[in-house]
């Protein structure tokens, strides 16, 4: 070993000693060097390019010579003159090692390379996807030997790439034969590794090298809206991203609307899962449009649902989990052909796969989250709190991780509201209330101006002021709360009780006007009593679930709360806390996800091992059944008033003074002493 050369890469660090003349790239394949090569060392990919060093390396002991590595060779000036290559970079294929050396492995080199999540955390994902592309040379056919062109790639896989076993579907035989004639018995198969061990799956071949769109789709199929995004499977870079209303919304805004629709008209479970089917397909088709891929590069798709849109998404009948014990089909994670489930516009070979999900209640999307925001690895007590039509509830540190469901309504996203709307530009999504004059100012999606800065009128002309979207009526409401217009109990007060003419009667009870805009033919917005009300029933369901883990986990206080969800990223968490929608904590340690679910998709699309990962995970989180827990009513009732009836909120306490008052006696309130009675 004395004349063998000591190689060491960087960043990994990895050293070992190798016989002069053996290429980089093997070196690197034996100590397991996180080197890309699709073409498998034949200098045409260019994946495994490498950086080498020169002179000293006091912090690794050795002192590299000019002449370490191979001279620069045909091969290599062939692919620069072509394609063009960073100046003292080498291809690992083709340099030999020939003496000591430092070789440092760039970003875009690494097979495994670290793709940014979100700013906010600066959490990589390691690349690892199921999906990779892989070239081979193909012996050609002989008389003398009777084999199948799918055997001999077969075994070109095998040898070259160590993939034995492949298997291949009738859409990639098809075109086999005039591929690999017209690659010249060379070609590059899109192969699918499955986390489980099976066969390896052939998707695509394509002739000679391949170098174009290589895409997967990960999907947050929610009861309300559906989001995708396209990814590179060789980056995880994001290519484009859209989002469409989920189209059972006509079937039932709730998910038990959904499970009435199934039960009461026969058939209708068919009708919903045909409806979301060509939604998702159309989706796919609108995203690679907007990437400029052909949605025929999309091999591989992610989906997370809740339990009930993952029944009618495979096409089970949902009926089971409207009624006790709200059993799964299945709460396994599935790997299944994407065509089976309705997606013709992705690859004819294209795999799907679900995460599993918790329980009947906690779907898949809930194991989405915890992929995402691994609250199993937290120190500190954690709430995550997925907030959409039905909210998904993780509680949980390094101890144990608890979950639940509740079953918040469409009020938080602007439905049920009589000025809400989505949000769209035109909606009001910030709010601000002078305590003392009563007057509200305001900001509308679309614009940065609030609606008391000069050029407001002009700014927000193309759109109007249409409405109030989900993040808009929270803060309306919890405004209204610190400017004492609503008092504890959630109640409206008149103008006598308010000193301000913008509470009008509205029969019993009062509303509140925010903005005026019949003089130019546009909508009154106004906060009603029924409003409040709403909010409160959606609120109390999110709180009162949220002490149902605390109670289990024997606490009465967390350290943080992330809010996920794309309407959570919206939400001011000192307004959230003014309404007692989440339980008091500092406000500093209040932040927000964004769509976690879809983050936990798009890991899950990224790196198989994530995949087996989050699987054992949800073995290990314990459930806890909202319905059945004799103390979630009396949780609901407390929470009901705002902040609420029981629990202290010292932190908010600290920046908040919330005015004492109530509207349901004296000072002219008419409406609530009827209310009373």
């Amino acid at each position: 070993m004395a004349g063998d050369a000591l190689v060491i890469f960087t960043p990994s660090g990895k050293r070992g000693r190798f016989a002069t003349g053996t290429p980089v790239l093997t070196a690197a394949r034996q100590l397991g060097v996180d080197l890309d090569s699709v073409c498998g060392g034949r200098g045409i990919c260019s994946k495994c390019q490498v950086s080498p060093g020169v002179g000293a390396f006091p912090k690794h002991g050795v002192t590299v010579a000019p002449d370490a590595l191979s001279d620069w060779n045909a091969v290599e000036q062939r692919y620069k003159d072509k394609r063009g290559m960073i100046d003292g970079r080498r291809l690992g294929c083709q340099a030999k090692i020939m003496g000591d050396v430092v070789i440092d492995v760039p970003p875009e080199s690494q097979l495994h390379r670290q793709v940014v999540r979100k700013a906010a955390s600066a959490r990589a994902v390691a690349m690892d996807p199921a999906t990779r592309l892989f070239y081979v040379e193909v012996a050609e056919p002989d008389m003398h030997e009777p084999s199948g062109d799918l055997e001999r790639l077969a075994a070109a896989l095998a040898e070259q790439w160590q993939i034995a076993g492949i298997e291949a579907g009738p859409a990639v035989l098809r075109k086999l034969q005039t591929v690999l004639r017209k690659g010249n018995w060379a070609v590059t198969a899109a192969v699918y590794r499955d986390h489980h061990g099976g066969a390896p799956r052939l998707l695509d071949v394509f002739p000679g090298l391949y170098e174009g769109a290589l895409a997967g789709l990960a999907i947050d199929l929610g009861s309300t809206t559906i989001a995708a995004h396209l990814c590179d499977l060789r980056t995880g870079e994001v290519l484009a991203s859209g989002g469409i209303m989920n189209p059972q919304i006509r079937f039932g805004e709730d998910l038990m609307s959904r499970v009435s629709y199934a039960m009461m008209n026969p058939g209708g479970d068919v009708e919903m899962t045909s409806a979301v089917r060509e939604a998702l397909d159309a989706l796919a088709k609108s995203v690679a449009g907007e990437a400029g891929i052909d949605p025929a590069a999309i091999m591989e798709t992610v989906v997370v649902c809740n339990p009930v849109m993952h029944h009618l998404f495979l096409g089970i009948d949902p009926v089971e989990l409207g009624q006790a014990p709200f059993a799964l089909a299945t709460s396994s994670s599935l790997s299944l052909p994407a065509r089976d489930l309705g997606l013709k516009a992705l690859n004819a070979e294209a795999r799907l796969y679900t995460l599993p999900c918790i329980a009947g209640h906690v779907g898949a999307d809930a194991a989405a989250v915890a992929l995402s925001e691994a609250p199993q690895d937290k120190d500190d007590l954690v709430l995550i709190v997925d907030v959409g039509t039905n909210a998904e509830i993780l509680l949980g540190n390094k101890t144990r991780v608890l979950a639940c469901s509740s079953p918040t309504g469409p009020a938080f996203e602007g439905a049920q509201i009589s000025s809400g709307q989505r949000a769209a530009p035109g909606a009001i999504e910030r709010i601000e209330i002078d305590p003392m004059t009563k007057e509200p100012r305001f900001r509308v999606i679309g614009s940065d101006l609030w609606s008391d800065d000069p050029g407001f009128a002009e700014a927000t002309a193309q759109t109007g002021v249409t409405g109030i979207c989900g993040s808009g009526i929270i803060e309306a409401v919890a405004e209204m709360r610190m400017a004492g217009i609503v008092d504890a109990a959630g109640l409206i007060g008149s103008p006598e009780q308010t000193g301000t003419a913008r509470c009008e009667a509205e029969g019993r009870t009062h509303s509140y006007l925010i903005h005026d805009g019949s003089a130019q033919n546009g909508p009154r917005i106004t906060v009603t009593q029924g409003d409040i009300r709403a909010i409160q029933l959606a609120k109390s369901a999110l709180y009162a679930g949220a002490r149902l883990l605390m109670d289990e986990m024997g606490v009465d206080h967390v350290d943080h709360v992330t809010l996920a969800g794309a309407f959570g990223a919206h939400i001011s968490a000192k307004h959230a806390m003014v309404l007692g929608m989440i339980p008091d904590c500092p406000l500093e340690n209040v932040t927000s996800a964004g769509n976690a679910a879809g983050t936990g998709a798009r890991i899950a699309l990224c790196n198989i091992a994530a995949r087996a990962a989050i699987e054992a995970q949800v073995k290990r989180i314990h459930k806890v059944e909202t319905a059945i827990e004799p103390r979630f009513q009396e949780h609901f009732v407390n929470a009901s008033a705002l902040p609420h009836a029981v629990d202290t909120f010292p932190h908010l306490s600290q920046i908040v003074t919330l005015p004492q008052v109530v509207h349901n006696t004296g000072g002219g309130g008419e409406g609530g002493r009827r209310r009373r009675r």
